[in-house]
């Protein structure tokens, strides 16, 4: 504590304000004209580091995983040489601009797509794209897509096909306009009668049959645990002597309890 108090008077004496330095200095114009000229200069001084760092940033802005995908192919199409991911992970950021924390994930994504060849030697992975095997799965890429294209082609002629030949003797008659009413109203007056049907259903004898059934299963099962109650009551009797409206009044059964018929 003594310390601290020590302390403190030190940092009040240090923080009092000298004689000297409460001197004001007589105001000039001069001054006043050089301190407006001083301030302009600090703030284009500031305006000026402000656009640099903002050039900065700019050219600091990552690449996108296409960019880096096509800048890893370059590597193999410039040098048509086999590396390792520890090479790769050394070339690229210096050469490229791709950090080395994302070599392997873009590498891996050229590997899955067959761009790049992988092939394991040993205890180590060697990677490899000639520009001829891109030439050549470019040139299978779009004869698959011209086959495609023909296909739909030839798919929406035939379907253009079927819609003149189904407009056949569909045109707009009064015979067809009465006919195509009727139809709705038919449509209208079944959808009438299924929900009267409904409303009904509980009387249906399948339904009926249904029910019947499942009120046996559960008449049945409610008699087998009725039985297995009576079993335990009894056996509480014979091996603890207890009386059985004593047992019925614990266990909450009640007096009318029995099975049913």
């Amino acid at each position: 504590m003594t310390r601290l108090f020590v302390l403190e008077g030190i940092f009040s004496k240090l923080s009092k304000p000298k004689g000297k330095a409460s001197i004001r200095q007589p105001f000039t114009a001069g001054k006043a004209a050089g301190g407006g000229r001083e301030k302009r200069g600090r703030l284009e001084e500031t305006g000026a580091a402000s656009s640099r760092t903002g050039r900065i940033r700019s050219k600091k802005k990552g690449l996108s995983a296409e960019e880096k995908r096509a800048r890893m192919m370059q590597i193999f199409f410039e040098t048509k040489d086999v590396f390792q991911l520890k090479d790769l992970e050394k070339i690229a950021p210096k050469e490229k601009g791709i950090t080395a924390m994302s070599v392997k994930e873009v590498l891996q994504s050229l590997v899955d797509d067959g761009m790049v060849d992988c092939e394991r030697i040993g205890t180590s992975n060697y990677y490899w794209a000639f520009p001829s095997k891109a030439l050549h799965a470019r040139k299978r890429k779009l004869k698959a897509l011209e086959s495609q294209l023909s296909e739909g082609s030839q798919r929406q002629v035939n379907l253009q096909k079927s819609i003149e030949k189904a407009k056949i003797g569909r045109h707009e008659t009064e015979e067809r306009t009465m006919l195509a009413k009727e139809l709705s109203s038919l449509r209208d007056q079944r959808e009438q009668l299924k929900a009267e049907v409904e409303k009904y259903k509980e009387c249906d004898p399948q339904v009926v049959e249904e029910i019947r059934q499942a009120n046996k299963v559960a008449k049945d099962a409610a008699n087998r645990w009725t039985d297995n109650i009576f079993a335990i009551k009894s056996w509480a009797k014979r091996k603890f002597g207890f009386e059985e409206n004593k047992i019925d009044k614990n266990f909450g059964i009640p007096e009318d309890f029995d099975y049913i018929d």
